[in-house]
């Protein structure tokens, strides 16, 4: 069916655009043609649906270029801590509310159990664990420090507690976790990471990085519906959120074969409920299962227009807020420590180097100027090996950097990650965290953009909700979003039109859809998201407040706002 949207102001994609016309035409989810009235007038028939969009701002459809789509949907079901954490004894107080709450559930779930056709095994209240997150101890107002377990027993000592940190690199875990886990003081400790221990010897319940894999080794798995339900709730909430293209790291979120994962993107594909393009980051940490994964007929650009395989995912070192990103030097609030990597460079090298001899593109998660300093020697040795033309790999986050390594990134030809959202809280610690001099050279988008460095947005949701317009207004402002704090480093500051553009253009390009997506123009997917204020002329400190009124893919409208 052809429909023309008339009565718009339409930014096709070009950040120096001034002039904004005012109509399209969709047909077979595609743009027809893009102009004024009169110009898509001859596309007009008697079978022609006309929407009028009422003066509203049109632009392609959001790109999320970072996140965690499966994760985001696990998260939804658990307490929602980011809401709570104005102290830490508001949040045990609302653990052991949202418990009350879930017993209070389960316990109608049993008592129901065969009118609803499910049956109350395994289901006992002691084996099920409660689960949390978005907590951050710089939030608190009363202790600026982590939980432990003892804080955690205060909510309850018979059912397993995890709650995991707003960052997604540490959680912290009750006694009956670690009982459930048989976690001891003489458990060895993971390569990679660590678990806290007491004075005492035996662990407080922290577990940070590689470590966090034994808890969550030990959560119960979801079915194949379970999967698909998380995937579902995310999907909408992207929608929602103005989102049509996620690249989405999943193959780790859950202890779950990936041919589950696909399976379960596939299925929802085919039943038409796979409202939000992905392109699957794929996250292998062993060159046996990822070789595995290339020999089974998977690569980057594989699939569909709905689901495909995008680049090879590694996780390289921590968080800044957790103190476990990997610095060149000490951290300036706590000098006894670098922070981590993941993986030795030897490790991390094999991995590159197994995706760049299948032509496989890839995507490293470094927020620490120390990992980029080896990923980038990586880089250059492997490039050298496999002279690649147009890998687009690149680095995910790219927060702590100096001016030299950016220009070895734009020399090798590398992508940047980037989510701007982060300023919200980073610009309040990384100064404490990594000193004046360092901090002075990070978060340089405007930089990396001058050097040729190809930038796209992100939220690593659930790290952040994936609020797009929230990420924009930081990146135009460089401020906290409620203003408190800022401007930091304005001068690398993005224009609207370029925030933007990181949402749409260039996260095409990191996926090799630029001629395909992120722009509306003739012939490229109808993916289009319809606000209600016109971005470039609104106080750029209330462009977080547009409201997302419609999101269309393949000019299907598949979000409208009620309100």
């Amino acid at each position: 069916m052809r429909t023309v949207f008339k009565n718009g102001q339409i930014y096709t994609g070009n950040a120096e655009e001034t002039l904004f016309p005012g109509a399209f035409v969709v047909e077979d989810g595609s743009f027809l043609s893009v102009g004024n009235m009169e110009e898509v007038q001859n596309y007009v028939d008697n079978d022609t649906k006309i929407v009028d969009l009422g003066g509203k701002f049109v632009c392609a459809g959001f790109n999320d270029s970072h996140m965690h789509l499966l994760n985001y949907g696990y998260t939804l079901s658990m307490a929602k801590l980011s809401e709570h954490t104005s102290s830490m004894a508001e949040m045990l107080e609302y653990l052991r509310e949202f418990d009350r709450e879930e017993q209070s559930r389960q316990d109608w779930k049993m008592q129901n159990a065969d009118k609803c056709g499910e049956t109350g095994e395994g289901r006992e209240p002691a084996q099920r664990w409660l689960m949390g997150r978005g907590w951050n101890q710089d939030y608190f107002s009363d202790e600026q420090r982590f939980p432990t377990r003892r804080d955690l027993d205060m909510v309850s000592t018979t059912r397993p507690i995890c709650v995991i940190r707003a960052c997604g690199h540490c959680c912290v875990v009750n006694s009956r976790a670690l009982e459930v886990m048989g976690i001891t003081g003489e458990t060895p400790q993971p390569e990679g990471g660590y678990f806290e221990l007491d004075a005492d010897g035996e662990p407080n319940g922290i577990f940070r990085e590689n470590a966090v894999e034994y808890v969550y080794g030990r959560i119960p798995h979801p079915s194949l519906e379970q999967i698909k339900e998380m995937m579902r709730l995310a999907v909408r909430k992207l929608n929602a959120y103005g989102v049509t293209s996620a690249q989405t790291d999943d193959f780790e979120t859950l202890p779950v074969p990936y041919k589950q994962v696909i399976r379960a993107y596939r299925e929802l594909e085919q039943a038409g409920e796979l409202t939000v393009r992905v392109y699957e980051q794929a996250q292998f940490t062993s060159a046996a299962s990822l070789r595995e994964f290339l020999e089974s007929g998977w690569n980057t650009g594989v699939g569909s227009q709905r689901f495909r395989i995008g680049p090879l995912k590694i996780v390289a070192d921590g968080s800044l807020g957790s103190r476990t990103a990997y610095l060149g030097s000490s951290y300036h609030d706590d000098p006894s420590t670098r922070g981590l990597m993941l993986y030795t460079p030897e490790h991390l090298e094999t991995l590159i180097q197994e995706a760049a001899a299948h032509g496989m593109q890839t995507a490293v998660h470094a927020i620490g100027d120390g990992t980029l300093d080896v990923l980038l020697d990586i880089y250059q040795r492997v490039l050298e090996k496999y002279p690649l033309e147009d890998w687009r790999s690149g680095i995910v986050h790219c927060q702590i950097t100096r001016p030299e390594q950016l220009e070895r990134m734009a020399q090798l030809g590398l992508h940047a990650y980037v989510q701007s959202i982060f300023l919200d809280y980073d610009q309040r610690i990384v100064e404490e965290r990594v000193g004046k001099e360092t901090a002075s050279s990070s978060y340089a988008f405007h930089t990396m953009k001058e050097k040729g460095i190809h930038v796209s947005n992100g939220s690593d949701c659930p790290v952040e909700a994936p609020d797009v317009l929230a990420g924009i207004q930081c990146a135009v402002t460089r401020k906290t979003l409620d203003g408190s704090c800022g401007p930091y480093r304005p001068e690398e500051a993005m224009s609207v039109g370029e925030a933007l553009d990181s949402y749409t253009s260039e996260g095409a390009h990191a996926s090799f859809e630029e001629t395909v997506k992120g722009k509306i123009r003739k012939g490229m997917l109808a993916d289009f998201v319809v606000l209600g204020e016109n971005p470039f002329k609104v106080p750029v400190e209330k462009l977080r407040e547009i409201p997302v009124v419609a999101t269309y893919v393949g000019g299907a409208c598949v979000y409208r706002c009620d309100a």
